[in-house]
């Protein structure tokens, strides 16, 4: 690939090799994701269509990023309660995402004309794979990008063992994760220099919540735990409540998110 400006610039000693040893999450977890995630999608229907129904958002775009072999469809939940909560929810457009990484170069292109069209910068939410990408977007443009939300995205280490490689192996004819470009997958684990909310559950069945959490948090990265399964992460109440809680915020007044109250600290939010 010719592009090269979706590496990021900083030094890290992290490598890809740092989670070889790592298991994959496990067999409990990975069998019960649909049903997980379907209660998930029911218990999250009042935070989605009963609370703050007054919009609060400033209007300003938001693209979201599915997951790997996952399509627009799978983000159509997640884009509706983002356009009511007040703001332009933008799909990426791309039909399914193969974690082909030449489709870096068109989402690039996609930010630009966004930012053009808006005259203002974009946040990025993106589920599982997608999170990998919007960091690499955030890295590459950061002067376009507000902020990145990643959901159960194992940017840390996207070649440790997990419950989703073998689909990878079937549809690329054998070339493995760990065969994509080793200055790529080098550059993933490296925060972006935007305000960026890493969110992950321990519950995953199908990726490992340790590579799914930036290695250091800082004044601008956080990491987050809630609970609930991988594919219901993008209906998920408590996840939620932090987008809508993120996306007010701009790179001059982003803090940490912290729980509304009691309740939510204790049930929702264990990191917390």
């Amino acid at each position: 690939m010719k592009r090269r400006n979706y590496i990021s610039t900083a030094t890290m000693t992290t490598t890809i090799e740092s989670f070889q040893d790592m298991s994959k999450p496990s067999l409990f977890w990975l069998s019960t994701e649909i049903g997980r995630a379907i209660t998930e999608y029911g218990l999250s229907f009042p935070t989605r269509n009963f609370s703050s129904k007054v919009a609060k958002g400033d209007g300003h775009p938001v693209l979201v990023l599915p997951g790997f072999m996952a399509s627009d469809k799978s983000t159509s939940a997640l884009r509706k309660f983002i356009e009511k909560k007040g703001y332009k929810a933008i799909a990426w457009d791309l039909g399914t995402n193969r974690g082909e990484v030449e489709v870096l170069d068109l989402l690039f292109l996609k930010l630009e004309e966004l930012y053009e069209e808006y005259g203002r910068k974009i946040s990025i939410v993106g589920w599982s794979l997608g999170g990998v990408l919007a960091r690499q977007l955030a890295k590459g443009k950061p002067h376009l990008v507000r902020q990145v939300i990643t959901l159960g995205s194992p940017f840390r280490d996207i070649a440790a063992p997990n419950n989703a490689s073998w689909v990878y192996n079937l549809i690329s004819g054998g070339k493995r994760v760990v065969d994509l470009d080793p200055e790529l997958l080098n550059d993933l684990p490296k925060p972006a220099p935007v305000p960026t909310t890493a969110i992950y559950s321990k519950e995953d069945g199908v990726v490992s919540w340790e590579v799914c959490v930036e290695e250091e948090e800082t004044a601008i990265h956080q990491n987050i735990q809630v609970r609930g399964s991988h594919i219901g992460l993008g209906v998920n109440a408590a996840v939620l409540k932090i987008i809508e809680d993120r996306l007010l915020l701009t790179a001059d007044n982003w803090v940490h998110f912290k729980p509304k109250n009691v309740v939510d600290d204790l049930l929702l939010y264990p990191s917390l």
